[in-house]
């Protein structure tokens, strides 16, 4: 077992099943990880918009479609929504963790893939800055 970074076609990332002895192999390991750092981003995406979706409520002005988003208590949250956020929260942390412990293989290849698939998947489903909207009733803000 490595404790440092190698460069090398053969790997064992996750599971002793999930060993990679040829080229065609390596690069397909890493194509998948790409693959799932890539997901994560998306996942990572898709709770964050859900969780913005379930704390919003209408606008009282007519033509405004912007949401209220200061910070509330998880409990304005029904049941359902909040256990399905629940879920989102449950699912992206296990393939985050799962993330982590393929790239403790130490090879550089799988790094290089994971770190790459999550900025790739970052730039695809989360640069837009949608999570990044604060909406305040207070005009002037300086509070």
């Amino acid at each position: 077992m490595h404790m440092t970074f190698y460069w090398g076609k053969k790997v064992t990332i996750l599971f002793d099943s999930w060993r990679t002895n040829s080229w065609v192999g390596y690069l397909l390991s890493l194509i998948a990880l790409f693959a799932v750092a890539a997901f994560y981003q998306y996942m990572e995406d898709r709770r964050v918009r859900f969780k913005i979706i379930a704390r919003s409520k209408p606008s009282p002005a007519p033509g405004i479609g912007a949401p209220f988003l200061l910070p509330v208590a998880a409990s304005r949250l029904g049941p359902p929504a909040r256990f399905a956020s629940a879920i989102l929260f449950g699912v992206n942390s296990a393939i985050g963790y799962l993330l982590m412990l393929a790239i403790m293989s130490f090879n550089a290849g799988v790094f290089i893939a994971v770190v790459v698939g999550l900025a790739v998947g970052y730039l695809l489903f989360r640069s837009g800055g949608e999570e990044d909207l604060v909406v305040l009733e207070n005009a002037c803000a300086c509070a």
